[in-house]
């Protein structure tokens, strides 16, 4: 095992994260598989493993370790996400599923760069099953344009305003909860939150992606949104500008991210199949810690 993933951890609490010029953090997941007896031909995809370049983000090591023996054949999808396919022809009860990386940002926390074609992309346009609009979605986008606001004003209104309007509620919701569903009940958790805002930057037209990653302190993975909008002029690039409807603001360096898509359906971090005529139970572990940072020189 790399000796980075055992260094120590530093207190998030104590950092003046305003003044970090590279942060470096170690995550380590584990996914582990019961089974009350043996399955066949376990077919496994993992999305834990972030890019190796992801705007301000790079990783730099990374290990994956799986109980069973198997084929693991390592990809990257159509939003340039590493994805690890798995095949298992059989397990007896049990399979566990381990992976560590080392990841470094740079400060200040700023947009990331992305092509000016996604401005118009439909992936990212369009409703997906997960976040289509209903007649109460399509009220709030309306209010939310007769604001006046455009561009990233405007996406930091809609992150607001489902901040302001849902609460934070584990257990009620689950991963084919539509953003429909969970603003009618006006709850639920981070990926909830996400579908909602992405139903309504679509619906105003904003182009925005569905982000899971981490959050220093938080026990479980995170989602939030990227916003596409117009860079400078005449630019053949555009700002992707991430937001948290979760929290109600920028994502900043104590945010890491795995993987983007349309919505959760793009990133779910385990994922499978297999033959056998009984289900498995799943449980999970996440450590995330922030290892080193390198402050910004005061003035003199």
């Amino acid at each position: 095992m790399h000796s980075t993933f055992h260094r120590p951890a530093l207190d998030p609490t104590t950092i003046q994260w305003d003044r970090v010029r590279t942060g470096t953090y170690v995550v380590h997941q584990q996914f582990r598989y019961e089974y009350p007896a043996s399955i066949l031909d376990l077919e496994h995809q993992l999305v834990v493993i972030p890019a190796v370049t992801f705007g301000d983000q790079s990783r730099s090591v990374y290990s994956v370790e799986i109980s069973e023996a198997g084929e693991i054949i390592t990809r990257t999808d159509s939003f340039a996400n590493t994805v690890l396919d798995v095949w298992i022809p059989h397990v007896e009860h049990a399979i566990q599923f381990d992976a560590w990386v080392t990841l470094e940002r740079t400060g200040p926390a700023r947009p990331r760069s992305v092509p000016a074609a996604w401005l118009s992309d439909r992936r990212f346009l369009e409703p997906t099953a997960r976040t289509l609009p209903d007649e109460a979605i399509d009220r709030v986008a309306a209010e939310l344009l007769a604001s006046g606001a455009q561009g990233l004003a405007l996406a930091e209104l809609a992150n607001r305003w489902v901040f302001e309007t849902m609460t934070y509620k584990p257990g009620v919701t689950g991963i084919r909860t539509t953003a429909a569903d969970a603003l009618a009940a006006r709850q639920g958790v981070c990926q909830d939150y996400s579908h909602l805002m992405l139903a309504i930057c679509r619906r105003m037209g904003l182009a925005a992606l569905y982000v899971s990653g981490h959050l220093l302190g938080e026990g479980g993975t995170h989602a939030w949104v990227e916003v596409v909008l117009p860079a400078a002029v005449g630019a053949d690039t555009a700002e992707a500008w991430a937001l948290d409807p979760t929290h109600g603001q920028r994502v900043n360096l104590t945010y890491l991210t795995v993987a983007v898509g349309r919505d959760y359906g793009d990133v779910a971090p385990t994922s499978g199949s297999y033959r056998a005529g009984h289900d498995g139970t799943l449980s999970a572990h996440k450590d995330v810690r922030v290892v080193e940072v390198v402050y910004e020189d005061l003035p003199v």
